[in-house]
């Protein structure tokens, strides 16, 4: 079908236009696919193709990090009684831009909905360890770490993330390096898990491990603010290299 055929069959069938959007989204084009939504008129669309443009909308604004906007469609979703995996993906959603935007008592409160519906995952444990860790709840927060690693064990952000906790906390060191250390060897580019395990090494006194791996985190990412600090505290260098 021609560019000019797929146009006049959409003036009559609207809803062919959100197949043109939702294309344009997988394909990460994402303003493009934003300018396709809007354009529908919605008027005769069933209430599930309402809810299903809301949801690409609400999506792809939050793609733009157009939060407030993306807010308001993600709602509609998650109180239409849909699609289950649908509602957890808008809650999630929902929740990571309340995180973002600190509003960290919303950003619980969509991730206790899906917890009390059993809809419990590595992704919605590490969230709300994540919510709780920003409000300095390190307990808290290590027990969500926990919960996310028994479902599985290998989860790279909750063996990283717990591992840094019980690091800079003093909690439990040593297990904080073995935590890193599986971390990195699941993920050994990632420059967040080299800065964790170098500052486990630096907690747990072993200076000369922790400026090797410090040192490799800021070759990949020099300019996080994070690694900078830590590596200025460790080695006594500055992020080009100077002594102080």
């Amino acid at each position: 079908m021609t560019a000019h055929e797929r146009s006049i069959n959409e003036k009559f069938d609207p809803a062919g236009k959100i197949k043109e959007g939702v294309r344009l989204f997988r394909m990460r084009n994402w303003d493009n696919a934003l300018i396709e939504l809007l354009s529908i008129d919605s008027s005769s669309f069933t209430n599930e193709e309402k809810i299903e443009l809301a949801y690409y909308l609400g999506l792809c604004y939050a793609k733009l990090e157009r939060f407030e906007d993306a807010l308001s469609y993600l709602e509609q979703v998650v109180t239409s009684n849909s699609d289950f995996l649908r509602v957890f993906q808008c809650r999630m959603t929902l929740a990571y831009i309340y995180v973002l935007t600190n509003r960290l008592k919303m950003a619980e409160y969509e991730l206790k909905r899906l917890q009390d519906v059993g809809m419990e995952s590595p992704l919605l444990f590490n969230t709300l360890a994540y919510t709780a860790w920003v409000q300095k709840r390190y307990a808290n927060a290590v027990e969500f770490y926990e919960k996310s690693l028994e479902i599985d064990s290998e989860n790279a952000t909750a063996l990283n993330s717990m591992g840094y906790i019980l690091a800079d906390t003093g909690i439990d060191v040593m297990r904080a390096l073995r935590l890193c250390r599986k971390a990195v060897d699941a993920r050994p580019e990632n420059p967040a898990y080299l800065d964790s395990l170098g500052w486990a090494y630096y907690k747990s006194g072993e200076t000369l491990e922790a400026r090797t791996w410090l040192r490799r985190a800021m070759e990949i990412a020099p300019n996080e603010p994070e690694i900078q600090k830590h590596f200025k505290i460790v080695t006594g260098e500055s992020s080009t290299g100077g002594q102080l």
